[in-house]
């Protein structure tokens, strides 16, 4: 198993599928943008009370919820001053930094709308975001959030892979290299509509086999592909071209893996986890492996069960796991 990911072709895949995704031009979507971040750098470090009083007019529950849950403050209003003041001095590089690289947020937006529109086209009763509001918050903090308010983008987890920051001892610490490479522009859209995705769709908190656990993460992952169909496969997974295209390379034996090894029914959480939980690698299948190798999958047995079963987003989901796997009879080569 250690040789099944090397000597891999570097390239960009997107899935195939013959269904023609839906004409969504007519259905209205109004994004509004708030640069947060701006309002909250620009503020009179001299008169902070002051400042936030101020910022509370133009963001009355966001900056509630900037400061109780993104910056952790204790719900006291000297500990509010002397906190917020800190994290001023501490990450003015950072918003700097985060201004240079998105003047404006057009290409995202327009990206997040269209994706937006195809998730009011599959569930129109859903109450999408009216509001994108950009921050800068820790870096050991939220990348996408949604609130009340709206879906709040934290810039600083987007600054690119290459970023100085990055690369200090600190970062380091929270965050391994396999994190950090996903730190780039291109993963704003797709961690906005997994953010919906989930709240569509929450992850089940009864426990199940590795196999209907996979098939679950397998379903959340082909919707997130239906609402953002134009959207590269590595970039939905989380995977480098090298490690998705070794997957395809060697999905046969990858399945054989599971089954040769009894792992399908496996419910030992501890077992389980080594399959379905981020990380640089799946340790059993070789250094270059993605983590996480049971959500291709899980999203390979949905796609065999759809080329059976014409079902729209809304009804797959609502499909059972056990049932997509009785019928896909999946059995890859």
């Amino acid at each position: 198993m250690k040789a099944f990911f090397s000597f891999i072709t570097c390239c960009l895949l997107f899935a195939c599928s013959s269904k023609k995704t839906p004409d969504v031009s007519s259905i209205k979507v109004d994004l509004q943008v708030k640069r947060f971040e701006r309002d909250f750098f620009a503020a009179d470090t001299n008169n902070t009370a002051a400042s936030l009083n101020n910022l509370s007019i133009k963001y009355p529950a966001f900056l509630r919820y900037f400061i109780g849950n993104i910056l952790s403050v204790p719900d006291h209003p000297d500990s509010a001053i002397k906190w917020v003041n800190s994290f001023y001095k501490d990450y003015t590089r950072v918003n700097q930094a985060a201004q240079a690289a998105f003047p404006d947020m057009n290409a995202y937006v327009k990206d997040i709308a269209y994706s937006f529109q195809l998730t009011k086209y599959y569930f129109p009763k859903y109450q999408l975001p009216k509001q994108i509001i950009t921050f800068i918050g820790p870096l050991e903090g939220y990348s996408t959030v949604l609130t009340s308010e709206g879906v709040a983008i934290g810039l600083q987890q987007y600054l690119g892979k290459d970023f100085p920051l990055y690369q200090s001892a600190y970062v380091k610490e929270i965050y391994p290299e396999y994190q950090v490479r996903r730190f780039t522009p291109a993963y704003i859209p797709v961690n906005v509509m997994k953010n919906i995705v989930d709240d569509l769709y929450p992850s089940a908190k009864k426990k199940l086999p590795l196999i209907e656990t996979m098939i679950e993460q397998g379903k959340h992952l082909q919707l997130l592909k239906e609402l953002m169909p134009n959207t590269a496969d590595s970039l939905l997974t989380g995977y480098t071209q090298n490690q998705l295209q070794g997957c395809y390379d060697n999905e046969g034996l990858i399945w054989n893996f599971f089954v040769q090894n009894d792992l399908l029914y496996q419910s030992d959480p501890f077992i389980i986890r080594d399959y379905i939980n981020d990380g640089p690698k799946t340790t059993a299948l070789g250094e270059a492996s993605p983590g996480n190798i049971g959500q291709f999958v899980g999203w390979q047995i949905v796609k065999k069960y759809l080329e059976k079963h014409e079902l729209s987003p809304e009804q797959l989901m609502n499909k059972p796991a056990k049932e997509i796997f009785t019928e896909a009879k999946y059995k890859p080569k």
